[in-house]
């Protein structure tokens, strides 16, 4: 398994599980950054240069941590959605895996 397999895998358990644990797309991400509640923020690799100046500098700012995850289509899929941009994980310990996930 790819880090990329493992990336998705943990967003959709994350999703599945609910609490609200993943925020999916770039509005609610941005919002969640502007709380404080994202632990970890997930940009897919084709994401367009203005969600990486929104999202991506706001992250920064903020001190969360920003993953390259798979394609936009595939990151969507893996969540049962339409292609996605950006995902927010506000849960640490599912941050902590994506973080592992991406060192593996």
């Amino acid at each position: 398994m790819t880090a990329g397999d493992a990336l998705v895998r943990l967003l959709g358990l994350g999703l599945r599980g609910g609490g609200g644990r993943v925020t999916v797309g770039v509005g609610a991400v941005r919002a969640g950054l502007q709380r404080g509640s994202l632990a970890c923020v997930v940009l897919a690799a084709d994401a367009s240069a203005r969600t990486h100046d929104k999202v991506e500098r706001l992250a920064v700012a903020r001190g969360v941590p920003v993953l390259r995850g798979p394609a936009g289509e595939r990151l969507g899929a893996a969540l049962g959605r339409a292609p996605v941009q950006a995902v927010g994980v506000s849960d640490q310990a599912l941050a902590r895996g994506l973080l592992g996930a991406r060192e593996e």
